[in-house]
């Protein structure tokens, strides 16, 4: 929020200027997929269900973690930014892009549902959690954002990514919370802002 990932020091990490990027000695890398697999085969204490070494599980990992870029990813975005954290930040209000980026985070959340979450607890048939259903659910918890009503329209009617989200909290506790504090501090402060935003917008009509 600070711009410090446009400083000629963080460039010269990540030089695309975004985050996350990590330093493990003398080697840079950046994107999150890549530094979740490399956090996976780097370090040997790293339970092998996060990063299997079974070609084809390893694979159908790989084939949700690209699906979710182009997917899941922009949905989640495109409805977050244009309608909570740009605005929130000065930037001007994209009501079409929101429209947009729900249209297709509804479409995600239905391929989730009765796709990748078919044949198991966790994704691709998993019965352990791997670093895909980090990620994946990682971009989900964005619309605690959102206000409660809005919250609850857009994921209840997904019974089964309701209860994978649950899953994964738990067989990551208590390091989820911890990682999401600061979401959940911002989940506070926007929704407090959109109530009295919401109220003065309900005055001036009456008026």
């Amino acid at each position: 929020m600070k711009n410090k990932h446009f400083s000629p020091e963080y460039k010269a990490i990540n030089p695309m200027s975004q985050v996350p990027a990590i330093v493990d000695g003398r080697f840079k890398l950046f994107e999150s997929h890549a530094i979740l697999i490399y956090l996976c085969s780097a370090f040997p204490g790293v339970a092998s269900h996060w990063y299997p070494g079974d070609l084809f599980k390893r694979s159908k990992i790989h084939s949700v973690l690209d699906w979710h870029h182009s997917n899941l990813r922009r949905g989640t975005v495109g409805l977050v930014f244009n309608s909570i954290i740009g605005p929130q930040n000065g930037f001007p209000s994209n009501a079409q892009a929101a429209k947009e980026g729900e249209k297709l985070l509804v479409k995600s959340l239905a391929k989730l549902e009765n796709f990748w979450l078919k044949d198991g607890r966790f994704l691709v048939g998993s019965l352990q959690p791997s670093i895909a259903d980090i990620s994946l659910v990682c971009e989900i918890m964005q619309l605690e954002l959102l206000l409660e009503k809005d919250h609850e329209r857009i994921l209840s009617p997904y019974k089964k990514v309701v209860q994978w989200i649950e899953d994964t909290k738990k067989a990551t506790a208590p390091h989820f919370d911890e990682v999401h504090d600061i979401l959940f501090r911002a989940q506070k402060r926007f929704r407090e802002r959109m109530a009295t935003e919401s109220v003065k917008n309900e005055l001036k009509s009456k008026l």
